[in-house]
This record gives C-alpha cells, structure tokens and sequence, in this order.
C-alpha cells in the first residue's frame, strides 16, 4: 500500500521564497497540492517562480513582503488572504547572515541579521498566527481551524559554527521562538515546528563549496557530502500536514549527523 500526503484545498504562506530554500519548499508545496503564496521582496524572480509552477499544473501567487517592515509583514499577509483565501500554513524561510569574526561585528552587521532573522520571523509568525487564532475561536471566517507553522532556523541555532557566531545566536532565538509559540497557540490546533537544516547546497552559496575553503568544509562532514534542498522535502511536508497533528514544538535537525 501507497502512502500519500495530501494538501490539497491548503493555502501555504512562504516567505523568502525567491531563490534557495524557500523556492524548493513552495515548489514541494504546491506538488502537494497546495496553493502556494510567493511571498519575498524580489517581485521578478517571485514571478519566475510562479510560471514555473503554473507550468507543472500548480497553483502560486505572487506577493511583496520585506519582513524587516512591520506594515509591510501586516500588507502582505492580509493581501494574501484577501487574495487566495486563509492561510493555513507558514514557511517562515527568510534568513540572512554575514561571515565574520565576532570581534569584527558591527551594530549594523548584528541589526541586519537579527531584524530578519529574529524580529522579522517573529512578526510574520504573529500575523499569520493571529489570524489562525482568530478562526479556531470562531471570531473569524474559515472552514479549517488551526494550522501549522514551521520555522526554518538552522544547525547553528543548536551548535556554533566559527566565524558566523551572529547568525547562530539568531536562529538559537528562533528555535525558543518555535517552542513559545507551540506552547501557546498549541491547544488552539496551531502546531509551531523547526527544521534546522545543516550544509545545503544550494543557488546562493553554490560557488562556495568550489573555493578551496569550501572543500575543506565538507571534508569535516559526518560523511563528506552536502544536502540538497530536495533532502528537506520529506520532514517539510509532513509537518505541514495533518499528519502532524501530534508534532508541536519539535526541533528537527536535518543535518546529515553534524550536530552529534
């Protein structure tokens, strides 16, 4: 017997869904059967995206979103439901980072990475979280109650890697970010989960692991190879399913062995 994850009638929220990751996770979604909403401030590669998927038969929307705005995280969650209907599920993908030493870190360095990888997630998980509140108490419009939100944080919110100690101290902060929010919004249906992905090959650190450095890097790996975001497929969508309903406030390390 086939077993089959179905999401189809969802709506999926993705953000930093541009490039990288959160291209693949809307791409998954949508192979799920999912409606996926495109959400990042690179409008013209968004709608790259989204011809690509209504090409294989999907179903994607294109919205603005700078999640270091809070009108602009407010705009661009109430014009995606307006848009395509109540979110049901949350990407919460947009992630920066700088490569420095900690002696090196300037107040702007610390404020570009913390603004969208800490308060910038915080405030779309609240948004969209609020409104999935508002439907499990019945004070709003919409036949699914609940939802899942699934927080992209990384293995160096669970280990410190060298030279990107900011970046690690931020995805830390959203590691507890997903167990507070599962601890309140879990009794409404809201299941709040973390994938923290390890070394991912990927568009935008591609050339890296060609330089000398980059090889070196994946010589110290548990077996010498890096991930591909098809590797996050699988634990995405179960988390995004009803499957899940029993997963809540879960930190799932898809790291290939590094963080043992």
């Amino acid at each position: 017997m086939a077993y089959s994850i179905d999401l189809s009638g969802r709506v999926a929220f993705v953000t930093g869904a541009s490039s990288g990751l959160g291209a693949q996770f809307a791409k998954t979604l949508s192979r799920a059967g999912a409606a996926v909403v495109l959400a990042s401030r690179r409008i013209e590669r968004l709608k790259d995206l989204r011809a690509e998927i209504d090409g294989e038969g999907g179903d994607a929307h294109v919205i603005e979103l700078d999640v270091t705005d809070i009108d602009s995280v407010k705009s661009a969650v109430a014009h995606a439901e307006t848009k395509v209907g109540s979110i049901d599920i949350l990407v919460n993908n947009s992630g920066v980072s700088t490569t420095q030493r900690i002696q090196d870190v300037a107040e702007e360095d610390y404020d570009f990475i913390f603004d969208t990888n800490v308060k910038g997630a915080f405030f779309v998980a609240q948004e969209v979280g609020k409104r999935m509140l508002a439907r499990a108490q019945g004070s709003a419009p919409g036949t699914y109650t609940g939802g899942r939100i699934v927080n992209i944080a990384s293995m160096g919110g669970l280990r410190v890697l060298p030279q990107i100690g900011v970046y690690c101290m931020s995805k830390a902060a959203v590691v507890h970010m997903t167990k507070a929010m599962a601890a309140e919004w879990g009794r409404f249906g809201i299941n709040v989960n973390a994938i923290c992905p390890g070394y991912i090959d990927t568009e935008i650190n591609h050339h890296h692991w060609q330089t000398e450095q980059g090889r070196k890097l994946v010589q110290m790996l548990p077996r010498r190879r890096l991930g591909l975001p098809a590797d996050l497929d699988a634990v995405l969508v179960m988390l995004c399913s009803d499957e899940s309903r029993f997963i809540n406030g879960a930190v799932i390390a898809a790291d290939d062995g590094f963080g043992i």
